[in-house]
């Protein structure tokens, strides 16, 4: 597989999927530039090489229709600033006036494609009738298939490399992040430095972890993370199960957990998870006490409660003391650590400290040499809001196609490249 860091665009035409679906204020003003950010090495690899630099991203729903509300246009003046270069805007990312401006390209320029959604054909999906019946479904997939394809085409048509630097939307197979990849051969497709960092620190983690390896799932709900957890029970050594979901595995124990989040639907589950860690010789860990509160609020009555007896009426909001310092002893004593999901309500300070606890020792486990991943939202706002994103090995900004990953699904954008 080519790696961009070997490969010298001179004289190439490459275009690039990036993530530039970035949050806007009402002056269509970038509030967060993260996502451009990421993308720059990549496209300034390309430039400083010599090659011309074709890039595309989707911004927004405006579900397969023409909206200015999402024009990429809105972001080229920040995009040029941050770039350092001159940016070409162009009016659509397909058709004969765009295909006149790339073929117009000189060595070191820079065109910004429109936003590929608003064109069906980027997401592929048809639009049905209502109560249509199975053969016009049936027909109405098979016709936006083959219009998912010449899209594709089209795209790839206006360049000689295809470089996928978006991991976001790795896991959906759209026109620009898996179809495209059929019209080069494998000497012309590659990852971006950022998927490239994404999915090698990711397989650090689930393929090529030093023992003992830690895996600390925090959040609401069991539901929102069983396959992750599933598969990560035949990696890990250490599973410390924390946050919204601790109530449902006390209560499938047969806990009281009072007024606290609790699926009900997923006890079942819960003790099968249980089951199927002690045979494959997983150390589950459970907070032991918990910090209760009388009400869902900053401001609410606490006290700290054993977990199977939490008093009816309060809630547990965050790990206890005890639960702490156990946490805080087996992250500190491992190699490989990924943390995604806070193990308490930490956006109320009241019930910020059992994730903090959790954060500062997977910085101080990492300051011994350890490998340590953090993914998901609220588990890198937790790391940013604790100011320890610079003591961890590496950070993850992907959402969905990161759980997938966790989950071991095999993303239709990483194939696309890989094969």
């Amino acid at each position: 597989m080519l790696k961009i860091d070997k490969f010298n665009f001179k004289g190439k035409k490459a275009i690039i999927r990036v993530d530039f679906n970035v949050p806007l204020n009402e002056k269509f003003e970038v509030t967060d530039d993260t996502r451009i950010k990421a993308a720059l090495p990549t496209i300034k690899k390309v430039i400083n090489d010599g090659g011309i630099a074709i890039v595309m991203s989707h911004f927004g729903r405006p579900k397969g229709k023409v909206n200015p509300d999402f024009s990429l246009s809105h972001l080229r003046g920040y995009f040029e600033k941050l770039l350092g270069t001159d940016v070409q805007s162009a009016p659509d990312c397909v058709g004969s006036e765009v295909e006149e401006m790339a073929a117009a390209l000189k060595s070191g320029e820079v065109l910004l494609l429109e936003n590929l959604r608003f064109h069906a054909e980027e997401e592929g999906k048809a639009k049905l009738p209502e109560g249509a019946s199975e053969e016009e479904v049936k027909a109405a997939n098979a016709e936006m298939k083959e219009k998912q394809k010449l899209f594709s085409k089209a795209l790839a048509g206006l360049a000689d490399v295809y470089v996928n630097d978006a991991f976001g939307t790795a896991h959906r197979a759209h026109a620009s992040t898996a179809i495209i990849a059929n019209y080069f051969d494998a000497d012309s497709k590659m990852f971006g430095f950022l998927i490239d960092s994404e999915v090698s620190n990711l397989d650090k983690v689930l393929k090529e972890a030093k023992q003992p390896f830690t895996a600390i799932m925090g959040g609401a709900k069991v539901s929102s993370k069983i396959t992750i957890i599933e598969n990560l029970l035949d990696k890990v050594d250490n599973l410390i199960l924390g946050g919204g979901m601790t109530y449902t595995f006390i209560k499938a124990r047969g806990g009281k957990v009072g007024n606290s989040l609790c699926e009900d639907d997923y006890l079942e589950l819960a003790k099968s998870i249980e089951i199927k860690a002690k045979e494959k010789g997983v150390k589950l860990y459970l907070a032991t006490d918990v910090l209760a509160a009388d009400d869902f609020s900053n401001d609410a009555n606490t006290k700290v409660m054993p977990v199977e007896q939490i008093e009816d009426g309060w809630m547990g909001l965050d790990a206890g003391p005890e639960s702490m310092k156990m946490f805080k002893e087996v992250i500190e004593n491992s190699s490989t650590i990924l943390w995604n999901g806070p193990v308490g309500v930490f956006e109320m300070e009241k019930f910020a400290p059992g994730s903090r606890v959790v954060a500062e020792a997977i910085a101080a486990a990492t300051a011994k040499g350890a490998f340590s991943l953090i993914g998901g939202g609220d588990s890198v706002a937790c790391i940013n809001q604790f100011g320890l994103a610079d003591q961890v090995s590496y950070i993850s900004t992907a959402g969905g196609a990161l759980l997938e990953y966790l989950e071991g699904k095999e993303l239709p954008g990483i194939k696309a490249i890989r094969g």
